[in-house]
């Protein structure tokens, strides 16, 4: 892995040396079917043309290629050895000329890991689907080339698949001869080309348009998935939210969708979301339901849908320089993936969501020691890898909610607009962006960005409430802290919302003001005189990035009356707001999932109720004091029984209480209570136990010892498909034994046979809470392999495994000395693996912390 990085100083010389006029790339897949005939690994002929221009002739540069090798390699007409020129990464180029042309033929590896040309086989009926995968540098898999996204260019692709295939890329296609040919693409960068192959279920639709000239605009669209899961794909919907995104883009954008064609490939074995390859995004498959979901489930796929449409434009057609304006691209479609959905969808109460659980990601990344400001310092490819996180995605989104109230939506969107027309098909920076804001707003930029881009951590806002003799409020302030390791105070507009209990009993909102608070200390005047609140809400209506606290009497009313606020976005942040508050082991986690116990059966939003089932899960796991874990558990299965009982029949409520009773159930009534739940001697009127919810109930049932591996190859049998062999693996890694947990690490440790989805299907498994003890012997061993496992394994499944079997369950003082340890060892480990290394320490001591304050209680 080392050998494949790419640093930043690199990328730079290069963009000033080279300029890109085009490629061609010819792909022939037809080995993806069939025997390999010993070869190993399996591979596919790639042979690329490139045309690019260098203004210092006589220099040299380098290509990129990551390949088991390479037949032939030819620079403007000249033959050179492949043995001599490349080294299994790069292709050494020597005395360029002023223009000049490379073509590689090459042996190119399909890949199980999701990087690169992807290569699956469908256990139900056996056929091989292909997709590709780059972000943020793996088409050097597929195609030689210089992988940097400031070298943009146009490309031609061709490919040569099996009889009976259909192939899809970013331009429209058809076949000649066997041969798929594609039309060349407007000026884009390598991670974002694609090729999806296979005898994959295709469906068309059509969006048209009328634009401000008169002209109509008409784009095909598809959309596509595995044959077997044909049946399950609705289609129609993806394409409804598909149609309104556009329209709503447009209207906002006033900059024709560029770019043809608009597919949409929902593939397997994804180690994404999706990604917003022009004219064809790829999905993971599991946004195409299998079984019943809650309404969370589809807000959250168009959520998806509108944040890669979004991406067309910011990422696709205006492109960041380099990795460390990745928020150019990222926070703009988290954001804009928040705004349409709510301004153009059946999904209007999507700020909730974004409030809940987006912001959820980006506190928690946001308090780890490897934070980082939202315009990042990525120094190479590995970094760039890791900086697809919740500072970049969530935070950016929510700074840009900020500006967005800070300038005004229209001088905002003036901006989009005008940073689209100047820059298309190009490469910005920061001040890019920033020139055209300050152009449409008259603001200064640059005060702004230095405060919110340029600076890392999260400040906690507090009211300070003073009353008068009449009992009516003298002084209100809000107090700013910041951690000390990140100390800026930062300007925050904000809404300061005033609430107090009615006749009738509800907590309701009966004065607002909006503020900017700045500063340690800031007054709000305008709610002077104003009579004495029950709840003061700092940031009421979600306006800035911050973490809320309460003063003492609104503390008192939520664990009272928390269930009694009517307003769901207050209520949401309420309880986010707590939740951050056990995490800093301010609240006692006992206190938190009491309240979940009390109040979590009132949630009327879907979304928000399943993210407190993870959270109280989360609480039970890591921050409750081990002497009272027992009682806790029993107490949350008791109340999450309870409350699936008497969810109305057949509600998404019912299905969301049902997946939480079997996350916690350990009693062996619950467990037997899930078992009658499967084979039909026990019913709950209305829950219907679909094929999801039986591998549901089936995991804490392996976990506890009560189904064995003969009852999982049964449920198997009855659902021979991807997905059930994802389930299967995971149940089979969840079983109590010393002897299943050592399979487990070996087949993701010490093998690289499993596939990405299936090392962490073992992963999520093999570490079950029920089972500390069981685990204990690999907390050493963690330390032992995971600089190896970081030099031998491609960088995703080095990620899944440095982060998922890091002995997180084995919260002592003693895991975290050893953490230490390594640390203090590894000094000179690769700076992404120690950053991960980091963030599980942190969350390690932050549940000693939680456990101490909950053991205080």
């Amino acid at each position: 892995m080392p050998g494949e990085n790419l640093s930043r100083e690199e990328a730079r010389e290069r963009a000033a040396l080279l300029s890109v006029d085009g490629y061609e790339v010819s792909l022939d897949v037809r080995s993806a079917v069939g025997e390999t005939q010993g070869e190993e690994p399996r591979t596919f002929r790639s042979v690329t043309t490139i045309r690019f221009r260098c203004n210092e002739p006589g220099a040299s540069s380098f290509a990129d290629l990551i390949a088991p090798s390479v037949t032939a390699v030819s620079l403007n007409g000249k033959d050179l050895d492949p043995s001599e020129v490349f080294d299994g990464s790069r292709i050494l180029l020597e005395d360029l000329a002023a223009d000049n042309e490379l073509i590689v033929d090459a042996r190119c590896a399909y890949s199980r890991t999701g990087e690169g040309l992807h290569r699956f086989v469908d256990p139900e009926d056996g056929e091989v689907y292909l997709y590709t995968q780059y972000e943020p540098a793996d088409a050097r898999r597929v195609f030689a080339n210089f992988e940097q996204p400031d070298l943009k260019a146009p490309f031609r692709f061709e490919v040569t698949a099996p009889e009976g295939w259909t192939v899809w890329s970013n331009g429209a296609g058809e076949r000649h001869d066997g041969v798929w040919r594609f039309a060349e693409t407007k000026p884009i960068s390598t991670y974002i080309t694609c090729v999806v192959a296979g005898p994959y279920h295709y469906v068309t639709d059509t969006y048209e348009r009328q634009l401000a000239d008169g002209s109509r605009l008409r784009i095909p669209l598809g959309a596509m998935c595995r044959k077997s899961l044909a049946k399950h794909f609705d289609a129609d919907d993806v394409f409804l939210v598909t149609k309104q995104g556009l329209d709503f883009f447009h209207d906002r954008f006033d900059y024709p969708y560029p770019f043809g064609k608009y597919d949409q490939a929902f593939v397997p074995e994804y180690n994404l979301g999706a990604m917003e390859n022009p004219g064809l995004v790829t999905f993971r498959e599991e946004y195409i339901f299998r079984g019943k979901v809650t309404q969370a489930s589809y807000e959250a796929r168009a959520n998806v849908v509108l944040h890669e449409m979004a991406h067309m434009w910011f990422g696709d057609l205006v492109t960041m320089e380099w990795w460390d304006d990745l928020w150019l691209k990222e926070s703009f479609a988290d954001f804009m993936g928040a705004f349409a959905l709510v301004g153009a969808t059946r999904f209007t109460d999507g700020w909730i969501t974004f409030a809940n659980r987006r912001k959820a990601w980006a506190y928690r990344a946001d308090q780890w020691p490897s934070t980082h400001p939202i315009t990042a310092d990525i120094r190479d490819l590995q970094d760039a890898k890791l900086n697809f996180d919740g500072i970049t995605y969530a935070k950016g989104a929510s700074v840009l909610k900020q500006l967005v109230a800070y300038v005004g939506q229209d001088a905002f969107l003036e901006g989009a607009r005008r940073y689209f027309k100047r820059h298309a098909y190009g490469n910005t920076r920061l001040g890019d962006l920033l020139a055209v804001l300050e152009e449409t707003s008259g603001r200064d930029m640059a005060a702004w960005a230095r405060s919110w881009l340029q600076t890392a951590g999260l400040n906690a806002l507090t009211p300070q409430v003073t009353l008068d003799a009449d009992g009516r409020i003298q002084e209100l302030a809000v107090l700013q802290e910041a951690a000390e390791s990140h100390p800026e105070l930062r300007p925050h507009r904000v809404a300061v919302g005033l609430y107090r209990r009615s006749a009738a009993g509800a907590l309701e909102r009966y004065a607002r003001t909006e503020v900017d608070v700045a500063g340690a200390r800031t007054v709000v005047t305008e709610l002077a005189g104003q009579d004495a609140p029950d709840l003061v809400l700092v940031n009421d209506d979600d306006l800035t990035y911050c973490k809320i606290r309460f003063d003492a009497t609104s503390l008192a009313t939520l664990r009272t009356d928390l269930g009694a606020l009517t307003d769901p976005l207050a209520r949401a942040l309420c309880w986010s707001a707590l939740w951050n508050l056990t995490r800093d082991a301010l609240l006692p986690a006992r206190d938190f999932l009491d309240l979940v116990l009390r109040f979590a059966g009132r949630e009327t939003e879907i979304g928000v109720l399943q993210m407190l089932h993870a959270w109280a899960e989360s609480a039970l796991v890591h921050y409750v004091a081990p002497d009272r874990r027992e009682t806790a558990g029993q107490a949350l299965a008791e109340g999450a029984l309870a409350e699936l009982r008497n969810a109305e029949p057949g509600s998404e409520h019912q299905l969301a209480w049902a997946r939480f009773f079997a996350s916690v159930a350990s009693a062996p009534a619950d467990l037997e209570l899930l078992k009658g739940l499967l084979d039909g001697t026990e019913r709950i009127e209305g829950l219907d136990v679909d094929q999801e919810l039986r591998w549901a109930f089936l995991e804490p049932l392996a976990a506890h010892g009560v189904a064995d591996e003969a009852r999982l190859a049964e449920e198997l049998a009855r659902d021979d498909t991807a997905s059930g062999k994802r389930h299967q693996v995971r149940c089979l890694a969840a079983r109590p034994s010393a002897e299943v947990k050592a399979r487990a690490w070996h087949d993701v440790v010490e093998s690289d046979a499993l596939s990405n989805a299936l090392v962490e299907a073992t992963i999520a498994g093999f570490a079950r809470p029920s089972q500390r003890e069981l685990l204990a012997p690999y907390a050493e061993k963690y330390f032992a392999v995971i600089e190896r496992v970081w030099a031998e394994r491609s960088i995703q499944i080095a990620m899944d495994v440095v982060q998922g079997l890091f002995p997180a369950l084995q919260a002592s003082p003693a895991t975290l000395e050893a953490t230490d340890a390594w640390l203090s060892a590894h000094e000179s480990a690769p700076p992404a693996l120690r950053r991960l290394v980091l963030e599980a320490r942190d969350d390690l001591a932050r549940a000693l912390r939680g456990q101490e304050c909950d053991a205080r209680a």
